[in-house]
């Protein structure tokens, strides 16, 4: 099957494949179901549609998933069930197709090499080719996340150990992957060759009465800071880390490829207390709110962002330029996944429900609005409507990264290149549609600037610039069979 072939029918039959997640493991804490818990809860904003923990108590393994948010999954009564001194979790949110039990993580399976579970965040773009060819010689899939073909692989590797089981499942695969994976006696932790998606590891000193310090991974290290762990560094790219009874060990499976990091992460997705790529969010995004203020100045009143991701941006904006910092717009962060509309239609319901615009601030001001990105342009548009209803008399929008003009296929949720408003419309055409006085974006050298491109990593834009790193899907041919909720 061609390459093109490949990335077609996976994006027509199994878009469901892409998701954005959290992972978090633990080794070697009496508690370390709690510890997990902690940490899931720490990366509740990469997923909020299911959540699983994988214990062990140094004879099996025992599992609990469920549908909703962490806290809700998790109670006590549950956690007490999952008693054990090694852990893995996952929390996920699916991009696309199924929002089932079905594809919660992390997925487990019984093979000659004993049980073991995998939690996995990132895109495997060959990973339809890979199935379809194991399901002819007979594998049975149970999922439909691509996160089943790489323990399928462990399963049936010749290999004879687990570490080099998992290494040559590894191989096999491309696109992006940042996994954790536990067996009775260890905790196994990798990255894609081109470091797609983060991953840090850290450590917990061992208290009064252990025998060892605790090991710890996470997609973030703020999920670290609610532990009580040290950032110690990033997992690299083509590593494999292997902590048992004999410690630490490193193995690099794969050469590191030329690096892919993605940007998104510090521009969005990311929280902005964690070190990612080994650096500070919050300093990208203040980077990128004063690069955005010196490339596209605006005559203004005040600077108000976009709750929570514009927050740090628009700070940096105010501080370069001088305009005062304020909080025009409320977000209510108790809105649950349902709600009961009301029955007569009231304008902008959606947006009313999580952000309120604060009259007294945004009253006869000219305002300059900070956000993260536009997307499909909807949402802008209902924002700056309610900021001009609010009484302000100028909305100037920037935007704290490029034009979106391209989907990701490595694990970020992105529509296709057709509810892309950037991809089809001029800035001129998107700041007449969503309504503002004017819009500029940062550039996208000034994006890279911001986030210290080519100093610790280098980037993935491809969302900016419709320039992939790999050659494994060709966009313009596979754009029309996308699908999206």
């Amino acid at each position: 099957m061609s390459i093109l072939r490949s990335a077609r029918r996976l994006m027509r039959n199994m878009d469901k494949f892409r998701e954005e997640c959290g992972v978090v493991a633990i080794y070697a804490h009496p508690e370390a179901e709690k510890l997990t818990y902690l940490g899931l809860h720490g990366l509740q904003h990469r997923g909020q549609e299911s959540a699983g923990i994988v214990t062990s108590d140094g004879m099996g393994l025992h599992a609990h998933k469920a549908m909703g948010l962490v806290a809700d999954i998790f109670t006590e009564e549950v956690l007490t069930k999952l008693r054990g001194t090694l852990a893995i979790g996952h929390t996920r949110y699916s991009t696309a197709g199924d929002s089932a039990l079905l594809n919660a993580q992390p997925i487990m399976v019984q093979s000659n090499k004993g049980q073991v579970a995998l939690a996995h965040n990132g895109n495997l773009v060959n990973a339809l080719e890979i199935r379809s060819r194991l399901e002819s010689q007979g594998s049975i899939f149970q999922t439909n996340s691509d996160t089943e073909v790489i323990v399928h692989l462990i399963a049936l590797s010749k290999e004879h150990t687990l570490p080099e089981a998992m290494a040559d499942a590894l191989r096999r695969v491309e696109g992006a992957f940042s996994l954790v994976m536990i067996s009775s006696d260890r905790i196994f932790a990798a990255r894609d060759p081109r470091g797609f998606r983060p991953l840090a590891m850290g450590r917990i000193p061992a208290q009064s009465g252990e025998k060892r310090e605790t090991i710890v991974f996470a997609s973030e290290t703020c999920a670290f800071d609610l532990i009580g762990a040290t950032y110690e560094r990033d997992v690299k790219p083509g590593e494999l880390v292997v902590v048992g009874s004999e410690g630490v060990l490193s193995h690099f499976y794969s050469p590191a490829g030329p690096q892919s990091s993605c940007i998104f992460e510090h521009v969005y997705f990311s929280r902005p207390d964690s070190l990612v790529f080994g650096r500070s969010v919050d300093m990208s995004r203040d980077a990128l709110g004063r690069q955005l203020a010196r490339e596209s100045p605006a005559q203004a009143d005040i600077v108000v962002p976009v709750p929570d991701s514009g927050v740090s941006a628009a700070m940096g904006f105010a501080a370069e330029s001088g305009i005062p910092f304020r909080f025009g717009l409320i977000r209510n962060h108790y809105v649950g996944r349902t709600f009961i509309e009301p029955s007569q239609s009231v304008r902008d319901f959606g947006v009313k429900l999580k952000l309120n615009p604060v009259r007294s601030v945004l009253e006869g001001k000219r305002v300059v609005l900070i956000d993260d990105s536009i997307v499909r342009g909807t949402t802008s548009r209902k924002i700056v409507r309610m900021i001009r209803g609010a009484g302000a008399r100028e909305v100037h929008m920037r935007i704290s990264c490029p034009p979106t003009v391209s989907p990701c296929f490595y694990g970020v949720d992105t529509p296709s290149k057709k509810q892309l408003i950037a991809a089809n419309k001029s800035v001129a055409e998107i700041r007449d549609y969503i309504g503002a006085d004017s819009l500029a974006y940062l550039s996208l050298e000034g994006l890279k600037e911001a986030c210290g491109d080519g100093e610790k990593t280098t980037y993935c834009s491809a969302c900016y610039t419709g320039k992939y790193p790999t050659d494994r899907v060709d966009v313009e041919e596979i754009q029309p069979v996308i699908t999206r909720r």
